[in-house]
Formats: C-alpha cells, sequence, structure tokens
C-alpha cells in the first residue's frame, strides 16, 4: 500500500492503493528500445490505474495493476450510450532525471466538468493528483529523455454498469493509461493545411463540445476522411452561425497586426490548458488576448486584407502548430506566416522540460 498526505486545501483523506507489480514487465533493454523510438500511442507501461465509483460506495478500491484489457459485460452502459470521458496530458524528464508534469489541477478541473455534463461522478483533483503520481511511482522509468519527448498519460472514464436503459449508471471505473511519445513533428515544426467543413458539425449549442468525450472525436472522423480526400492535414468546424470553432482536436488562435491575439470561445468549444498557457505567455509580452466569436468572414477577410498576420492550432500532442492554408470547396487561401507561434512554442516548451524559469508555478512534481 502507498500513501498520500491528507490534502491541506480539500481536507480530503488520501486514498489508499493497492500495488500490484506487473510480472511480465519488460526488460530494461526492451523498455529502452520502445524509448528509442517511440512514436504516438503505440507503446503502453507496464501498469496502470484504476479506480472504482458506485452510488453506495463512492470512490473505492484504488489500485496500480498489470497494464492489460479490462473485462466489461455486454450491457456496460458505455456500450449503449457513451457515457464516457478522457483527458490528456504528459509527463516530462528533466535534465536532473526528476519527472514532472504540466498544470494537472487544470485537467483534473476540466475531467470534473466533462463528467459533470456527461452525468458521470466528479474525482476530486486531489485524488486525479494522486492517480499520476501512483502510476508514476511504479512506471517512472518509462518517462523518456529525448529532445521533445514525453510520457503522455491518458485518464479515462466509463460508465460500468450493465442494464439497458437511459440513465446515468451507478457504477462508474476511472482509469490511467500511459504511452511513451516522441516528438510528434519529425524534422521540425511544418505548417498545416486545413480543410473547411461545411456539411459536418462536431459539436452544438448546448451539447457536449466544451466536454472531452469520445463522442466528440467521433463525429469528427468522417470530415477528417474528407480533410485527407482533398490533401488536408486536419479540419476545422464552424458554428450554426459560421463562426469558427475548432479543429478535430486543437484549438484555433488568430494574430492580428496590431499585436491583439484573438482566440474563438463559445460554450461548444472544449477549453484548452495549452491554449490558455499560451495566451498568458502572449500577455507576458504585452499582447492584448481577446476570446470572442469569429465568423468564417473575417477570417478570410482579414488575411486578405492583411489584418490577420498568423494563424496556429494548439493542443496537447503538438503543442503548436501553423496554420498555412485553409481551403474549401471553391477557394484555397494561403495563411500569412509570422514568428509568434513558435516563439511561444518553444517559451512554453522550455518551461515544460524545466529549461526556463516556471514564473507561473505551472510545474508539478511527480516522482518527489
Amino acid at each position: 500500500m502507498t500513501t498520500i498526505d491528507t490534502d491541506p486545501d480539500t481536507g480530503l483523506e488520501p486514498l489508499e492503493f493497492a500495488v500490484t507489480r506487473n510480472l511480465a514487465a519488460k526488460s530494461a533493454a526492451d523498455r529502452d528500445a520502445i524509448l528509442a523510438s517511440p512514436g504516438f500511442g503505440q507503446s503502453f507501461t507496464d501498469h496502470m490505474v484504476d479506480i472504482c465509483w458506485s452510488v453506495r460506495g463512492g470512490w473505492h478500491r484504488p489500485r496500480v495493476s498489470p497494464y492489460g484489457p479490462i473485462s466489461l459485460d455486454p450491457a456496460a452502459a458505455v456500450l449503449h450510450y457513451g457515457q464516457e470521458i478522457f483527458e490528456g496530458i504528459k509527463a516530462y524528464r528533466h535534465a536532473d532525471g526528476s519527472v514532472h508534469t504540466f498544470r494537472p489541477d487544470q485537467n483534473g478541473s476540466r475531467l470534473q466538468r466533462s463528467a459533470r455534463r456527461l452525468a458521470l461522478p466528479e474525482l476530486p483533483v486531489p485524488y486525479f493528483l494522486q492517480s499520476l503520481r501512483e502510476l508514476i511511482a511504479v512506471d517512472g522509468a518509462w518517462v523518456p529523455s529525448g529532445d521533445d519527448q514525453s510520457l503522455y498519460l491518458r485518464p479515462f472514464m466509463f460508465a460500468k454498469e450493465a442494464f439497458l436503459g437511459v440513465r446515468p449508471a451507478h457504477k462508474v471505473a476511472y482509469y490511467l493509461i500511459a504511452s511513451p511519445a516522441g516528438a510528434y513533428f519529425k524534422g521540425g515544426v511544418k505548417p498545416v493545411s486545413i480543410w473547411l467543413s461545411e456539411d459536418y458539425s462536431r459539436a452544438g449549442k448546448g451539447g457536449t463540445g466544451a466536454a472531452k468525450t469520445g463522442g466528440n472525436y467521433a463525429a469528427s472522423l468522417l470530415p477528417q476522411s474528407e480533410a485527407y480526400e482533398n490533401e488536408c492535414d486536419q479540419v476545422v468546424f464552424l458554428d450554426q452561425d459560421r463562426n469558427v470553432e475548432e479543429l478535430g482536436g486543437m484549438n484555433v488562435v488568430f494574430v492580428y497586426k496590431d499585436g491583439t491575439i484573438v482566440t474563438p470561445q463559445s460554450d461548444s468549444i472544449l477549453e484548452g490548458i495549452t491554449r490558455d498557457s499560451l495566451l498568458q505567455l502572449a500577455r507576458d509580452r504585452g499582447h492584448h488576448v481577446e476570446g470572442r466569436n469569429v465568423s468564417l468572414t473575417e477570417w478570410r477577410e482579414g488575411v486578405a486584407s492583411g489584418d490577420i498576420v498568423e494563424v496556429f492550432a494548439c493542443g496537447t500532442a503538438a503543442v503548436v502548430t501553423p496554420i498555412g492554408t485553409l481551403k474549401g470547396r471553391d477557394f484555397i487561401d494561403e495563411q500569412p506566416s509570422g514568428t509568434l507561434a513558435l516563439e511561444l512554442r518553444e517559451e512554453l516548451t522550455n518551461i515544460q522540460y524545466g529549461r526556463a524559469e516556471d514564473k507561473h508555478g505551472w510545474l508539478y512534481r511527480l516522482d518527489a
């Protein structure tokens, strides 16, 4: 059993995790071979975390156990009603060998907001943080140390109660798995081409767009395939008023010639932690930042007139990527190139990897 002290802010008693070591864990040599070229989401560490929840018992039976298949009843609610949420967060190896993550309290809070929208129980943030620490305690050797490498952490929660009926499940499971990740852009960051989806919507007003739930991503797969068919890397969605929302899995940011930075903001857009951090760094540089509606017309006319001088996308996996082309059925708009996106990317990653001062207290040590 491992424990963590009572949380001073909430007074929550720590969970007592039972730890079962994986007897078939990969050897150091096999692990090093994977870490030499990890890709993204292709290999997984030796262990996983799971915590049960029920109406009667609350959060209980926290465990670290060998990574492996999850057994589900065929009538499990998640398989029929899609009651599921997840998060994405990274662990970074610093030069002194220590392991840190970045603003995990924000991921824990966003997981709670997603849970609220999907009628799932809200995992207390201290328990969320403890789950990250518990996994690193046994799988810390999986955090790579190469340039732009990290350990991608995937917390997720789903309804496991076996029943057929449209209501919130009375039994839920929380899991945490981890996958070593290499540099997202091999050969350096390059501008991406974006396909404008006009036939499909990612989310609607009052829907689940602001929640990190699998259904939103499932809805993006067909238009993403359409993007590939039109030789584009990503797809961008509009709302019912033809305002820009976001890409399939990244937020959009516009830079104006007067230095103002604008990002689409509505109740149908996922609140990006990477985006929020980049915007704070931009404020630190003296930029004025706005969150508001940006219509497709404003985007296209702003680029044409020179009022918009840079457009980029951001998210946990890629951090920042410039947008080079916006393509629709009957147009191709080349996007202006600037330097701010890559400057902010370098500043943010330097903080994450411990190469620059963390002035905002964003880093959280996992192996202490």
